[in-house]
């Protein structure tokens, strides 16, 4: 096993290397004798088959119902003896388990945690159980304005791409999936090599080595995972409405954003954070709630999807008042590409993203969590220590050309769930 620490700026975090060749980002911390672990491996809800959408999510709220020997009410009694935390979910690109355990437990919570990812059971009356709690879920969200606008705007803006279809399916398409579906999908899914790993607590380098090998090498060396193509975010301009009789309109819109590996993506962030990411201090916050009362909250955000990164905003407002609160949005943008932003915005923003970086870090579960996605995006074992030099060395200059590109390509693609007026 080797274990090399990345720089003399980071060297919190260790790069450990397992007999068998299997990699882990490591926090050694032994002041409080836990153990949080979170995994990831790339696929996810992208892996559904037309059709089916839902697969994912379903064979990640089976894992822990039933794995090797032990049935599902077994396993969550041997986790609810050892006060052992275990989780999984599945998002658009890939699937996450999450383990926390105390260290006088670590045997018995490696040892479940590696039955869950490389034996579970898929017991059929598990595969129904669950299915039915994502189903309920699914009959809420019919109902639920702002579940039907985001799923509405995946729809017109990933058209024809396993983007659009939802992460946990539809009532049609879940009651479709059958367990060869999810055992499938976890066979060709889950190996060492679309899989990242993080660790932060009282566990050495030599320790955690042995129990990598321990935890995925009965996994396949490589994943069948299918190719999903490239796309940009498309019906820019458009307005789509999701009719639905209730007071308010709940407003999505979008244009195509930047991936995490471009060279723009911090100044987009900066940029972001001025316009509607900043919340109380933001641009959009202050036209649309503060000055006008059109809204209570309103928001923007990057979302660097693998295949389609985008900008997305949204807000929600009376359906009388719709029109208005959306021209104020496309106004603030364009502004924001026209003037750019002032010295004094620039500058707050820098020192908020900079000063509050560190929330990120507050716990062990979160800077797994942190470390895991670092590893996804190829941003490198020292970006934790970099990451703040990044946003000050974002220039005014950097900032005008990263707004130009996010917001200057045309009118965003709109999808409302409501009654608007004036759309």
């Amino acid at each position: 096993m080797t274990v090399r620490e990345s720089s003399a700026a980071s060297r919190a975090v260790q790069r450990v290397v397992s007999p068998g060749g299997i990699e882990a980002w490591l926090v050694e911390e032994h002041a409080i004798p836990l153990i949080a672990m979170e995994v990831a491996f790339l696929g996810g809800a992208a892996q559904d088959a037309d059709g089916k959408a839902g697969t994912a999510a379903l064979m990640a709220g089976l894992l822990d119902e039933g794995a090797g020997d032990l049935t599902g009410d077994q396993f969550q009694e041997r986790l609810a003896d050892r006060a052992i935390e275990l989780h999984f979910n599945a998002d658009r690109d890939s699937w996450h388990g999450a383990l926390k355990t105390l260290t006088r437990h670590a045997d018995e919570a490696f040892d479940l945690f590696r039955l869950a990812l490389t034996r579970p059971r898929f017991d059929p009356d598990a595969v129904e159980r669950v299915r039915e709690q994502i189903l309920a879920g699914l009959r809420h969200e019919a109902k639920d304005p702002d579940s039907l606008a985001n799923r509405a705007f995946f729809t017109e803006a990933c058209a024809g791409h396993p983007y659009a279809h939802p992460v946990r399916g539809t009532i049609e398409s879940l009651g479709a999936v059958s367990r060869d579906d999810v055992t499938a999908l976890h066979r060709r899914g889950f190996s060492r090599g679309n899989l990242y790993v993080a660790v932060v607590g009282a566990i050495d380098a030599a320790t955690l080595g042995k129990r990598l090998d321990q935890l995925f090498s009965d996994l396949p060396a490589e994943a069948g995972l299918a190719p999903v193509s490239p796309l940009t975010l498309g019906n820019l301009g458009k307005h789509a409405i999701v009719d639905l009789d209730v007071p308010q309109s709940v407003v999505r819109f979008g244009l195509p954003g930047l991936a995490r590996q471009d060279p723009d993506y911090m100044a987009g962030y900066i940029a972001n954070h001025i316009l509607g990411g900043g919340t109380f201090t933001s641009r959009l916050f202050q036209e649309v709630r503060e000055k006008r009362g059109l809204a209570y909250s309103v928001w923007t955000s990057l979302h660097p999807l693998r295949q389609c990164p985008l900008f997305m905003g949204g807000t929600a407002t009376k359906n009388e008042r719709a029109g208005e609160a959306l021209d104020v949005i496309k106004g603030e943008i364009a502004r924001l590409v026209k003037d750019g932003a002032s010295e004094e915005e620039f500058a707050k923003a820098k020192q908020f993203l900079i000063g509050s970086y560190a929330l990120h870090f507050d716990t062990s579960t979160k800077i797994a969590r942190q470390l895991v996605h670092i590893a996804i995006d190829g941003l490198g074992i020292d970006y934790i220590d970099r990451r703040n030099a990044l946003v000050g060395a974002v220039s005014m200059e950097d900032l005008r050309r990263a707004a130009q590109r996010l917001f200057g390509g045309g009118d965003p693609l709109v999808v409302v769930a409501g009654r608007p007026i004036g759309l």
